[in-house]
């Protein structure tokens, strides 16, 4: 299959301008009652499992095993099951990782994906689900005041990323992979294009983490929970 999408075109930004409109959606839903909220989060969760499920089932059913490739070892693969827990069970721990790695790796993502089938196709759709389902998610755990990030809920995100990438890597090393794009850029247009050549643009992405958490941050400075 061949993608006929087009990166920034209008369909793509009808993607980007839905997943506020998703978040604002389910706060409207969740209303000011707290059984309304947590049967909301509830379902938002579940959603996003089964979503992720039928994927594997679907690519499974359609490639095989194909192992080592194929594996849920991206760093949305990670923020997609962060999320989802995090929305089970609204455990702040998970929350002040997820947060960060959750909203940072999927906006990466929808703003620049990686797409192999047309618009139209049950891969993209289940790609800007799964990635726009996660940010929508986290922001509306925020946005209904069920959830915020607390004191030193930044340092914590990137020693998740940081030992996440760790492994991954040590299986790139080993498998020879490249989930993560550590060994190599990806082929459709990224940011990666404009931090220089491998290994330097993982250094390059390592500082942009550092800025994008630090603006995922700011909403909350003035009200963290003290631990």
């Amino acid at each position: 299959m061949q993608t006929d999408f087009v990166l920034f075109g209008a369909r793509h930004w009808g993607v980007i301008l839905a997943i506020p409109l998703a978040a604002a959606l389910l706060r409207l839903a969740a209303g000011p009652e707290a059984r309304r909220g947590r049967a909301v989060r509830l379902a938002v969760g579940v959603f996003l499992a089964v979503n992720e499920l039928v994927w594997y089932a679907y690519r499974l059913y359609t490639e095989g095993v194909r192992f080592p490739e194929a594996l849920p070892l991206n760093l949305c693969d990670l923020s997609l099951w962060l999320t989802v827990f995090t929305l089970l069970t609204l455990n702040r721990w998970l929350f002040d990782a997820t947060w960060f790695v959750g909203i940072g790796g999927a906006s990466m993502a929808v703003l620049t994906p990686e797409l192999w089938a047309p618009f139209w196709s049950y891969p993209t759709m289940y790609f800007f689900t799964a990635h726009g389902g996660v940010i929508a998610a986290l922001v509306f755990l925020a946005w209904a005041g069920m959830a915020r990030p607390r004191r030193h809920a930044f340092w914590r995100a990137m020693l998740v990323l940081h030992a996440w990438a760790a492994f991954v890597g040590t299986f790139n090393l080993v498998f020879h992979t490249n989930y993560m794009y550590l060994c190599g850029k990806p082929h459709a247009p990224s940011l990666l294009d404009f931090m220089g050549p491998w290994p330097w643009y993982i250094l390059t992405g390592d500082a942009v983490a550092v800025v994008v958490f630090g603006l995922l941050a700011l909403p909350f400075v003035r009200r963290r929970v003290e631990e």
